[in-house]
């Protein structure tokens, strides 16, 4: 976890941001993922899933309340240190992996955060960035 000094912000259960360092952190292992600017799934392992694996039928037939892999698929990231899993993503087939950022405007220039793991820090997605 973080030590004495160090500018770390909880983002999820198993994910933290070093302000300090500027990347991000399994904070299970303390692995770095990749930096800050870009997307931490990229120092993930990744496991694509068959949602019928996750999903299993209910009933038999066509109509069996079990997702249609044609329409959806389930990416599961995962720590290469630890193997902690870090996050799942249910998709459309193609879709581009998601990336959240911290809002750099959140935080007035020149300062550094004040926050203290466990907390979460204030994120933004892609889609609400470009709307911006």
């Amino acid at each position: 976890m973080a030590t004495t000094g160090d500018q770390r912000i909880r983002i999820t259960e198993y994910l933290d941001l070093d302000l300090d360092r500027e990347r991000w952190l399994c904070n299970r292992c303390d692995r770095v993922l990749g930096p800050a600017r870009e997307n931490y799934k990229r120092g993930c392992l990744l496991y694509d899933r068959d949602p019928r694996e996750v999903h299993l039928p209910i009933v038999q037939g066509d109509f069996s309340f079990a997702p249609d892999p044609l329409w959806v698929r389930i990416v599961e990231f995962y720590c290469p240190g630890c193997g902690v899993q870090i996050e799942t993503e249910y998709l459309p087939p193609g879709h581009p992996l998601t990336h959240a950022k911290p809002d750099e405007k959140a935080r007035p220039a020149g300062r550094k955060a004040k926050h203290k793991p466990g907390r979460n820090a204030d994120i933004v997605s892609r889609a609400e960035e470009s709307e911006s």
